[in-house]
């Protein structure tokens, strides 16, 4: 299943069997938005996944804000669901898919081939007169078995060790002013982790919210990445979610996936005796 999805392609297919959206819509700043907005409509027959309950883990100190969850604990959520290892999922938010790429990269991470992000979220389905409801489904439970692979998670042990390895290069996903250390409006630090390249994934999108071409998204990509090849990369950002955009980035633009270093720059700062860096860094791109 390609990463992207079209509210066109999607239309005819919700009322088949075996696809499902998942509506992931989230505000940072208002954690009943995502609730609220899906109650006042979204696209049928789709459910409803938390940023904070059903795509997050436990918050303990020292796990970042939004910690990956035990993945036997998201196994089970996917099976009240109704998701079976052959649903095609397609994840959709109101912001570009930052949020929905969380739910893409975890599902892909388990091993779940058919999942891919709605191109223009619900701004576009809605824009292009395709049907909202306000149903709420009752989903069949069913048992849900993945095996996940640990090796597109970059622990943040592996991280202090390897931090001024060659071949590893930093990703950071926050805007340009955060990453800088100009404006940090939730964390407790400013800054970035040392050595880390800016790579916002605001620019990712056309003025539509719409993904950038293959081609575009190639060329930003790989004119950021310079000599490190794609999957030498680790990508992160204020705890763990819009680096998954990149990551969708790289899928788009058919470039092999770099890691996520999940706890992010949240994890990175708790610890004040961790080093964090101000200012441009060595590259920088729009």
């Amino acid at each position: 299943m390609r990463p992207l999805i079209t509210p066109k392609q999607l239309a005819p297919r919700l009322a088949k069997p075996g696809w499902l959206a998942v509506d992931c819509r989230h505000a940072l700043t208002d954690h009943d938005y995502g609730r609220r907005v899906y109650a006042a409509g979204h696209l049928p027959g789709a459910i409803y996944a938390d940023l904070d309950h059903d795509l997050c883990g436990s918050i303990a100190s020292g796990t970042g804000r939004h910690p990956l969850p035990d993945w036997d604990a998201f196994c089970a959520w996917l099976g009240r669901q109704g998701i079976r290892r052959s649903t095609r999922v397609v994840a959709y938010d109101d912001v570009g898919g930052a949020f929905a790429a969380r739910l893409w990269w975890m599902l892909l991470a388990l091993g779940h081939a058919h999942v891919a992000v709605l191109n223009g979220g619900y701004a576009r389905w809605e824009r292009e007169g395709h049907p909202i409801e306000t149903t709420v489904p009752a989903p069949l439970p069913v048992r849900y078995r993945a095996q996940p692979r640990d090796a597109e998670v970059m622990p943040l042990h592996e991280l202090e060790a390897r931090l001024e390895a060659p071949g590893l290069l930093l990703v950071d996903a926050r805007a340009g002013e955060r990453y800088r250390g100009e404006h940090e409006p939730i964390d407790p630090r400013p800054g970035h982790i040392p050595g880390a390249i800016n790579l916002p994934f605001q620019g990712n999108l056309d003025r539509q919210g719409r993904f950038l071409s293959p081609v575009r998204l190639r060329k930003r990509l790989l004119g950021a990445y310079g000599a490190v090849p794609p999957e030498g990369t680790v990508h992160y950002c204020g705890s763990g979610v819009t680096a998954c955009h990149n990551l969708l980035a790289h899928a788009v633009a058919r470039l092999p996936l770099g890691r996520l270093f999940a706890g992010s720059w949240s994890q990175w700062c708790a610890d004040s005796t961790r080093p964090a860096e101000l200012g441009p860094g060595p590259r920088s791109s729009a």
